[in-house]
């Protein structure tokens, strides 16, 4: 581990992030180059006492989940986040594996949905990053790890899971879910993480063997989906995706057609959300 190098490294990085390239306001009293110390602690759920003996030279050696938070916070691309890792004494990642890693543009795009139902998601179903009207739509699910991270892997083996999506509609979310499956384990191999995800399933969940026998490959999800939520009950909400081409990450933004009581359901949901978000930050 590089102590000197990581200091000055992660120093200079906060330096180069200006508040709105994280969705913060600058406000007429800031008066130091880039971020706060505080405001790349918080992003990265770490305490600001912390940050500030790694950019002293003077902290033990950060985590790898450590790392991965920092670099997220940080907005670093894929080789800033490789040679993060080296300066802390830690392999780089493996590219060739999903990992959580989202691309600075991913998160100026988030950063700016703050009050509305968003989340980025692997190619694999993995929920890697969510607003928190999101975290109170769907529930935090960002913080899952191993193979419970997977949206379909929760679908066949905590079937509690399924009760966000309205039950009429469990059988099409659960075709979808497998046929997307289907197609990164078509793109990644036997070997890759979709193939130990299907074989877990295989291995313990006959619904989804069913399933997976149908070979069914379509992709297409539903733009409009049916959510039930434990205070407004059920809405339908619009659901926009955005891909990164280069990962295969998808940003997903729910929305409501104004003037409708989903919208008024959904500004509820979006307004507990930003409630419970600023408690847990303080």
């Amino acid at each position: 581990m590089d102590r000197e190098q990581l200091a000055q490294f992660l120093r200079m990085r906060r330096e180069a992030l200006q508040p709105e390239d994280v969705g913060l306001s600058r406000g007429p009293r800031r008066r130091t180059p880039g971020l706060r110390r505080e405001e790349v602690a918080q992003a990265a759920t770490m305490s600001t006492d912390y940050l500030n003996r790694l950019e002293q030279g003077r902290g033990p050696q950060p985590s790898t989940q450590m790392l991965a938070a920092l670099a997220r916070a940080l907005h670093l691309d894929l080789a800033e986040r490789d040679h993060l890792y080296r300066l802390a004494g830690h392999p780089a990642p493996d590219r060739a594996l999903v990992d959580g890693h989202v691309s600075p543009g991913m998160l100026r795009i988030l950063d700016r949905l703050h009050d509305t139902p968003a989340q980025v998601v692997s190619e694999l179903g993995e929920t890697l990053l969510q607003t928190g009207p999101a975290k109170a739509l769907l529930g935090d699910l960002s913080g899952r790890e191993g193979l419970a991270r997977s949206t379909v892997y929760r679908w066949f083996t905590e079937p509690a899971s399924r009760d966000v999506y309205a039950a009429a509609d469990h059988d099409e979310r659960e075709r979808t879910f497998v046929a997307e499956l289907r197609a990164a384990y078509t793109r990644q191999g036997a070997t890759s993480r979709a193939g130990e995800l299907v074989r877990a399933l295989l291995s313990t969940s006959p619904a989804f063997a069913a399933r997976w026998a149908d070979h069914e490959v379509t992709e297409k999800h539903p733009a409009t989906k049916r959510f039930v939520h434990s205070e407004v009950g059920e809405l339908t909400l619009d659901c926009q995706t955005l891909l990164d081409t280069e990962t295969g990450q998808r940003l997903l933004v729910f929305t409501a057609k104004p003037g409708t009581a989903d919208a008024e359901k959904l500004a509820l949901i979006s307004v507990i959300g930003l409630q419970s978000f600023a408690t847990t930050a303080g």
